[in-house]
């Protein structure tokens, strides 16, 4: 049963992530997990109600932001379908935390943001890559100078994903809902990682198409080169094309260390000068044995929603005034741009420099 008490969370969404949402938020401290939306009942949304111990709308946006003791709403549609049900949550007066992307053209991030400015109520974006042991040290370490001058920065996203997944969801694949393959889906989350390390990037080169599956308006597989703000330059690889899919990878290089992260583990981590903790860094972060720990390379399913539960506890503590947010509007915007910028030059043969002013045009990527 859904736990009282602290503020009141309802998801809009009955897709798979919306089980990690409730989980997550079952499981935090300051919030409970109040109620649910769905626009087409039937035996899952049933099934998902009856397991977490909460109320179920469906077909009535405007019923179910009316629960009594609901404070939070928590986006869990379909990457194309974050708007709609955000704004109307932001009229009702109830705060927003919203799944990875934002939204899928940066003109829709951009009314998201401003719905909730203008409505005075907190917006949050999932990313909880970012909440990583690991990644956190990453972080320090670039804020603090221990790289140098950065000069080499990849993201590297080798996943696997069978035709089975694409044709299970019809909205998957597509621009309208999906907002782009590989890229937007999937390899977001170390995109956004890369982007938040490596600071801003200023310049994209891409190529992108679609190689192993069928009946998808989207990428499968995309490679770009970046230059960043900083003058370092970089690649992004992002893929489901590549059977049996392993762990993601960020590369943040300078000319004073080096650190490599591979999905939540440290397989680099040298620097120049060393500092008492850096032994104990590299032992802490070590990988596990081959095999030992599972991952969203290939399932979508065989990720923790610990990441989760940080994000929501770190957004009612921000609603407290206790902390600052970790991902606010801006922050999921930037990714998204990245990403867009990467489809805009594959599609044209051209490189393309940020910000962009406006979203480049898309259409379907040819089966290569």
């Amino acid at each position: 049963m859904a736990a009282s008490g602290g503020f009141g969370i309802g998801i809009v969404g009955l897709g798979m992530i919306a089980e990690f949402h409730a989980k997550a938020i079952q499981a935090m401290e300051g919030a409970h997990l109040a109620c649910a939306f769905t626009r087409k009942g039937g035996e899952k949304a049933d099934k998902f109600a009856k397991d977490f111990g909460i109320q179920l709308y469906v077909g009535d946006y405007d019923a179910f932001l009316k629960h009594p003791g609901l404070n939070v709403v928590a986006i869990a549609t379909p990457s194309g379908a974050h708007l709609e049900p955000a704004e109307a949550a932001a009229k009702a007066g109830k705060h927003v935390i919203c799944e990875k992307p934002l939204e899928i053209t940066l003109e829709r991030c951009d009314a998201l943001i401003a719905a909730c400015k203008k409505n005075k109520v907190l917006l949050g974006g999932i990313f909880p890559s970012r909440t990583g042991g690991a990644v956190q040290i990453m972080r320090r370490a670039a804020s603090a100078g221990r790289f140098g001058r950065l000069t080499v920065c990849n993201a590297l996203i080798p996943w696997w994903r069978t035709q089975t997944y694409y044709d299970q969801g019809k909205w998957r694949g597509t621009w309208a809902l999906d907002g782009g393959g590989a890229l937007m889906n999937q390899s977001i989350h170390t995109i956004d990682l890369l982007q938040w390390l490596a600071g801003p990037v200023k310049e994209i080169f891409a190529f992108a198409g679609c190689l192993a599956h069928q009946n998808i308006e989207v990428e499968d597989a995309a490679a770009a080169a970046l230059k960043f703000k900083s003058g370092a330059v970089g690649t992004i690889v992002g893929t489901t094309a590549m059977f049996p899919g392993t762990s993601n990878e960020v590369h943040i290089a300078g000319d004073k260390g080096t650190a490599i992260l591979r999905g939540s583990n440290l397989i680099l981590w040298k620097f120049e000068k060393e500092m008492p903790e850096d032994s104990e860094i590299r032992e802490k972060y070590a990988p596990p044995p081959e095999g030992a720990t599972k991952s969203g390379a290939s399932d979508p399913r065989a990720i923790s929603f610990t990441g989760h539960q940080h994000q929501f506890e770190n957004f009612v503590r921000c609603l407290r005034g206790e902390e600052k947010l970790l991902v606010d509007g801006l922050e999921a915007r930037k990714a998204v741009e990245v990403i867009l910028a990467i489809y805009g030059s594959a599609l044209t043969g051209k490189p393309l420099k940020l910000p962009l002013k406006k979203t480049p045009k898309r259409k379907k990527f040819p089966k290569i």
